[in-house]
This record gives C-alpha cells, sequence and structure tokens, in this order.
C-alpha cells in the first residue's frame, strides 16, 4: 500500500506518481546501502548458523500474503557479538549474530525476525523517510561471504554502523508506536509460520538481561519498557494463540534446532 497521504500537506497538488517515484528512489537507495554493508561488514560464513536463521526467517516470511510476500527479501548476517537488528526498505533485514545471546531458540529468534518483517510491511520505513518485483519467489535470500575480503571483527560497531545508515536516513528511530504495532504484527506472523508468540516474552526478558540494567541494547534503545512491552505482548495471547494452533493443526511445523555453534559462542 502507498502511503500518498503523507506528503498532501507538505506538497499541496504533487501526484501520486511522484510519491511513487520517492518510494522507488529510497528502495534503491536503501538496495545501495544494503549492498555497501556487505561489502564492508564482516558476514557469518558459519554455514550452521546461516542455515538456522534461513530456516527460521524463511518460515516466516512464507506466512506472508500478497503484496508482501511478493518483496525482494534479503538478509545479511554479520558476525558480531553486538546485540542488534535492524531493517531497511524493500525488504533488507541485518540481523547480528549476537542477537542470539538473547534469542535462545527457534521461536524467539522468529520473534526478532517477525519484528522486524513487520517495520517492512505495516511501511514504518518507508514513512519515516516520507515525513523527514513482482512474482519473486518467496524467500528471504541470505549474504554469506563478505564481499570483497575483510578482516574478522572489522573495526566497525553497531553504533557505528546504524550511524553510517542514519546518514542517508533509512536508520532512523521509530517511534513508540511503531515498536508497539511492529511486537503486534511481528506476533501474528510468527504465529501463522507456526513458532509460539509467547516465546516473545522471555526473549524480551532476556534482552533486558543482556542489557545488564544499564543503557537499553542497541536494538531495544528506541523500544518500549521491557515490563511495558512485555504486558502488551501478553495481552496478543488470546489473537494469535488460536493462529499458532491452527497452523500446527495444517502441519505447519518449523523445525529449527539451534546449532551448537550458536550454543557454544552465544550462550554459554
Amino acid at each position: 500500500m502507498v502511503h500518498t497521504t503523507l506528503l498532501a500537506g507538505a506538497l499541496l497538488g504533487a501526484s501520486s506518481v511522484a510519491v511513487a517515484a520517492s518510494e522507488a528512489e529510497m528502495e534503491a537507495e536503501a538496495a545501495r546501502e544494503f549492498a555497501r554493508y556487505k561489502a564492508t561488514f564482516p558476514l557469518t560464513t558459519d554455514q550452521d548458523i546461516i542455515d538456522y536463521v534461513a530456516c527460521v526467517a524463511n518460515a516466516v516470511v512464507t506466512s506472508l500474503e500478497p503484496p508482501d510476500s511478493e518483496l525482494n527479501w534479503e538478509m545479511a548476517i554479520l558476525e558480531t557479538n553486538e546485540l542488534n537488528a535492524f531493517v531497511m526498505p524493500g525488504g533488507k533485514i541485518v540481523i547480528f549474530e549476537g542477537i542470539m545471546r538473547a534469542a535462545r531458540d527457534q521461536h524467539q529468534l522468529a520473534a526478532v525476525i517477525g519484528h522486524e518483517i513487520a517495520h517492512v510491511t505495516a511501511e514504518h520505513t518507508k514513512r519515516k523517510l516520507l515525513q523527514g518485483g513482482k512474482g519473486m519467489e518467496i524467500g528471504i535470500q541470505v549474504a554469506a561471504v563478505l564481499l570483497g575480503g575483510g578482516n574478522y571483527g572489522a573495526q566497525y560497531t553497531a553504533h557505528e554502523m546504524l550511524n553510517q545508515g542514519a546518514m542517508y536516513g533509512l536508520l532512523l528511530p521509530y517511534k513508540r508506536s511503531q515498536e508497539t504495532e511492529a511486537d503486534v504484527i511481528g506476533l501474528e506472523y510468527m504465529a501463522k509460520a507456526g513458532f509460539d508468540p509467547r516465546a516473545a516474552v522471555p526473549l524480551w526478558q532476556n534482552m533486558a538481561e543482556q542489557s545488564g540494567g544499564e543503557r537499553p541494547a542497541e536494538f531495544a534503545s528506541t523500544h518500549p519498557s521491557p515490563d511495558n512491552r512485555i504486558e502488551s505482548l501478553i495481552s496478543q495471547w488470546v489473537e494469535v494463540l488460536p493462529l499458532y494452533n491452527q497452523a500446527h493443526a495444517e502441519g505447519r511445523i518449523p523445525d529449527c534446532p539451534t546449532p551448537e555453534v550458536v550454543l557454544n559462542r552465544y550462550q554459554e
């Protein structure tokens, strides 16, 4: 859906074609920035981690319906211990391996991925930017090799990376209301895919634990407080648990066991 009304006040008389062009431009810029990340930052080469995250992500994406299912979904997995994940327009998702310090099984990881996908499908990224491939096979292409070479643990922190993205206007913070909306939509997506939506609660408890009670983790810095978020998530169970039960009744039962390398590296 194209939100043409967002520019109505500032661009009186602007055509929907102009807005569509703006959206196309921002998606093109996001694609260029995504490619730059893949060429600059250390991407995981561990096939077990790649397969695991791809298994969860593809299960969530296949629960989507057109036109969301027709986006060119792509995901890069960064080989870094930082607790983070973010998304850019057009279905570009970046997962930091360190998120698995909090997302400790397939269901909790699905909560993270569902939340990020919801930011795209609810057009939060487009709304931020507007205010300040049809027929594509459903699935996520996972960037698995660092293009152009590079060293493990490159000298880029998540903060530096996000700052660079913010220079292009791609990674501005979401509003709290958008974060809450992404939580709700993300629960629906993961439940329809057969992941247990109740796992979102321990995920955010783990996030709070990993932040050590100090500065919020980068992933959570602009999100609702853990207590408020958990209360909101629990309030949605009456809506999403029937979707989860229906998915299982229809045979949608994901099987993405956490690989040993993740258990040893991030969950000791």
